[in-house]
Order: C-alpha cells, then structure tokens, then sequence
C-alpha cells in the first residue's frame, strides 16, 4: 500500500469514526423525547444497513423488511399469548409458520422486500415484547418501528452521506 492509499485509509477510518461518535449518541438523546424508548434499535437496523453495502437503492426494501419484522413480532406475541397449552410447542409452531411465511413472502416480492431485515426486525421485536404480556405492550410496536426507521435513514444513511462529504472535502483539500 503506498503513502496516498494510506492516507485515503486513514481519511476514511477518522471520518467513519467521527460520523458514528456524532450522530447515533443524538438519536440516542433525541428518542425519549420523542417517546421512543427504543432508541438502540437504530444501531441494530443501521448495522444491517451497511453491512448490506450502505446501498441506498435497497434502503426502502430494508425499512419496509424491518417494519414487517416489527408487525411479526406484534403477531407472534399476541397468538402466543393467546395460546394456552405447551410454551414450548407454542413458541416452535408460532415461529415455524411466521418464520416460513416471512420467507415465502419476502422472497416472492424481492424489490419490495429485504427479508434478512424482515428477520432482523422480528428478532429485534420479539427480544423486546417476547417477555411480555399482550397487555403490557403498548406503543412498543411503533416506537421500534420508529427506531427501525431510524436506523436504516438517520443513522445508516445519514452517516455514510456524512463520510461522504467529508471525505470528499479533506482528500480535495490535501
């Protein structure tokens, strides 16, 4: 690696470095605020976001995908708990036909939908209201998908068009 392409190196990592140390801890103050007690969702979405290339032609399909894993998750709590025989068998059956569902339908719509998000955000769903009752839940549901949205726009996109600039901006000026 020569001295240039060290340099561009560097450029990147401090830029990336500045753009998550900025703008995910805003969110993470702003949220409450805005009655979002789920603000590290974001950090999740925004993770699957960029690993997925920060593709910004896929940012639709991955909130749609986390939004459809949040409305699982809603789907899954509430049979469950209106079950009532084997927990266990109970957990299995829910997840072995919402599970298979996700997927048949993801994949039979693949520009509409991400479904490794749809996935992610039923996981991230479940984490937060499986251990509680249906009654409980509340506005969770939206505020994880406000999180989720969050995640893939604010957080995932925002933060790669921050570098972006920045990058831009310190390599034309050096």
């Amino acid at each position: 690696m020569n001295v240039e392409e060290k340099k561009v190196k560097k450029i990147n990592m401090l830029t990336l470095a500045f753009g998550i140390a900025f703008m995910p801890p805003i969110w993470a103050v702003v949220s409450p605020y805005i009655g979002v007690s789920t603000g590290a969702v974001a950090l999740i979405c925004a993770g699957l976001y960029v690993a997925n290339g920060n593709k910004r032609a896929d940012a639709l399909k991955i909130a749609i995908g986390f939004l459809l894993g949040d409305l699982w998750a809603f789907i899954a709590v509430n049979v469950m708990g209106a079950m009532n025989f084997n927990p266990n068998a109970e957990l299995y059956g829910t997840l072995f036909v919402l599970g298979g569902l996700a997927v048949i339908i993801g994949e039979t719509f693949p520009k509409f939908i991400f479904v490794p998000s749809w996935l992610c955000g039923w996981a991230i769903g479940l984490t937060i209201m499986g251990p509680m009752k249906v009654a409980e839940i509340g506005s969770l549901p939206i505020q994880i998908g406000v999180s989720m949205i969050a995640g893939v726009v604010y957080v995932g996109i925002g933060v790669d068009a921050l570098q972006k600039f920045l990058v831009k901006r310190l390599i034309k000026n050096s």
